[in-house]
This record gives C-alpha cells, sequence and structure tokens, in this order.
C-alpha cells in the first residue's frame, strides 16, 4: 500500500488538483497558490524527509513523528503547528481500548497528516471539508479543527463500551461471581481507562490554545466558536472518564471488602464445627473411658463385687455425660 493515502491541492476551499506523488505536490501548490493536504499512512524515513525538506520542518518535531510512542500534545515551532493526537477504537470481543497515533502538521499553506493505525478516519474528515469550502477556505488551522473534532467524536463509542463493562461488573459485585476473575477484570479495565485518560486529558488546554491563538495567529470567529464545541465535547469526555476511574477504584475496596467478609465467615464457620466436633468429643470420652476401665475383668476392683456397682458406675456416665452436654450446651458451643 502506498504510503500516500490522499493528496490534494486546494485553493478557496475547492480541490483544483489531485497529484499522484509528493513532487508534484509541492510544484502544483506553488503554481496555483494554494493549500496543500497531504495524508500519509506509515511513510518511510524518506518520504518523512522529503516533506521536512520542503515545508522546513523542525527536527525535533521530524524525529517525534518518526519515533512514534508520543503523548497527545500541540506545540508551535515558529509559523508551524506540531500536533499528536491519540485516537482510540473500543474493541468489544476483548473488552480493550486499542490506541492509534496522529502526527499533524500544520502551516501558513500545508497540511501533512501522518498516520500511524486504522483510526481516525481522514477521509470522513477530507468528505466533509470537501462538502463545506466556506469551513476549508479558513485555512490549515480548520482542517486541524476537523481532525480533532473527528478524533474527539470517535472517543464516544469507546466511553459507551467502557461504561457498558463497568456496569457488569457492578452487576457481578453482589452476585455469585468468581472472585479471582472478578479482581481480574477490575483490575485491567482500570488500566484501560486510565491509558483512555491519558489519550482524553490533554485535549481541553490543546484546543483552549488554539481557541484563544496569539497577536500574530489570529483565529477566525467562526472557528473560534467550533473548537469551542469541540473543548465543550472533549471536557465532558474526560468527566466521564475521570468517573469511571473512581468507580472503579470504589469497586475495587467493595470487592476487596466483601472477599475478606466472605473469607472471614467461612472461618468463622469452620470454626464453629470444629467447636462441635471437640465438644461431642469431650463428652464421648468420659463415657468411654469408665466403660472400658470397668468392662476389664478386674478382680482386685471391689466395687465389681458390690450388689450396686455396675449400676453405679453406668450412672455416674450418664451424670457426667448430661454434665458435660449442659455445659457446653451454656457455652454454646453446640
Amino acid at each position: 500500500m502506498s504510503p500516500l493515502v490522499d493528496n490534494g491541492v486546494y485553493v478557496d476551499g475547492r480541490r483544483v488538483e489531485t497529484p499522484t506523488n509528493l513532487d508534484d505536490t509541492y510544484r502544483l501548490m506553488d503554481d496555483h497558490d494554494g493549500l496543500a493536504w497531504i495524508g500519509l499512512y506509515r511513510p518511510s524515513p524518506r518520504e518523512v524527509a522529503s516533506v521536512a525538506r520542503e515545508f522546513d520542518l523542525h527536527p525535533l518535531a521530524v524525529e517525534d513523528a518518526l519515533t512514534g510512542h508520543q503523548r497527545s500534545k500541540l506545540e508551535r515551532y515558529g509559523e508551524t503547528l506540531f500536533a499528536v493526537l491519540r485516537p482510540a477504537r473500543y474493541r468489544d470481543e476483548l473488552e480493550t481500548v486499542e490506541f492509534g497515533e496522529l502526527h499533524l502538521f500544520v502551516g501558513p499553506d500545508f497540511v501533512v497528516t501522518i498516520r500511524h493505525a486504522e483510526s481516525p478516519d481522514l477521509a470522513a474528515v477530507r468528505r466533509r471539508m470537501e462538502s463545506s469550502p466556506a469551513l476549508l477556505a479558513m485555512g490549515p488551522e480548520a482542517v486541524l479543527y476537523a481532525i480533532l473534532d473527528e478524533v474527539v467524536d470517535e472517543y464516544e463509542p469507546v466511553v459507551a463500551g467502557l461504561e457498558n463493562d463497568i456496569d457488569e461488573i457492578e452487576d457481578q459485585l453482589f452476585g455469585d461471581s468468581d472472585d479471582d476473575a472478578l479482581s481480574r477484570r477490575i483490575y485491567e479495565l482500570s488500566r484501560e481507562v486510565i491509558n483512555f485518560q491519558r489519550a482524553v486529558q490533554p485535549l481541553a488546554p490543546m484546543l483552549e490554545w488554539l481557541r484563544r491563538g496569539s497577536e500574530k495567529y489570529r483565529v477566525d470567529v467562526e472557528l473560534q466558536r467550533s473548537l469551542r464545541d469541540v473543548l465543550d465535547h472533549a471536557i465532558r469526555i474526560n468527566e466521564r472518564v475521570a468517573s469511571f476511574r473512581a468507580i472503579l477504584d470504589n469497586a475495587l475496596t467493595v470487592h476487596s471488602a466483601l472477599v475478606a467478609r466472605r473469607q472471614t465467615d467461612t472461618s468463622l464457620q469452620q470454626n464453629e464445627e470444629i467447636k462441635k466436633i471437640s465438644s461431642w468429643a469431650a463428652i464421648i470420652f468420659a463415657p468411654t473411658l469408665i466403660g472400658t476401665v470397668y468392662g476389664m475383668n478386674f478382680d482386685d476392683m471391689p466395687e465389681t463385687h458390690w450388689d450396686f456397682g455396675y449400676p453405679t458406675a453406668l450412672a455416674a456416665m450418664v451424670l457426667f455425660g448430661v454434665g458435660l452436654y449442659a455445659v457446653f450446651k451454656y457455652r454454646k458451643w453446640l
């Protein structure tokens, strides 16, 4: 698959050229004095170096784009903005959040996107912008806004998936689920929520910074309103994700308490059973001992020759057993 996924030169918000390679793009954007929007998918270092030379990109930003594994951020190098976004999608069958990475270079007359995953759907962003020439005519920062909007919109199914998993955990918490499996599920889901929060949390300050602009780089009023809408959406998602993290922390605490209580109840029940067994053993021991002694043929035991010797021994056994039973019953060991 060619790393050049889509490529266009735009004038007044309308596509006028669709170059098939980077060199033609550079030439045609100069000929038309237009905006170049270059979409790359997992490009090679050579292709990134070509873009860097043409648009005079800062070496540190280029290094980040080549290295990858960056946090979400927005930086300005002269007239060029460099943004890193962490798009995400939820995989229901695995109950995991799959993260991508998107790098953007936004200059006075160009937008370069370097995508390292299937998400976000930049083709949908391009179709939306091409169907709104007035928005696209606002320039490269309007393209950046549209991409941010798409990334934030794609977070919604992730939030819904995580929320559904949390609801299932709350149902299992007071049910008859396996303790080890539930603990593992809570821990793994907590890790997914933390990773998702790391992707979402930086967006609010990024969008606020973009919306404000500066004395040198002023933002169109309509674009400011659009950025504000995305900002509100990002703040809501971040708040919901923060609440997910708190719920899972509480769920883990409650689950640990329930497991401890069940273990304590089981231990107490076992102790009661042991007490009962010990009590009955003590009761049975005395008659058994007396019966064993008097059941022997000892001629030198005088009481064996009494008329009431054996009945007396039997009565002693019964009285002793009843006495032990009363003691243990009173102490509720039986």
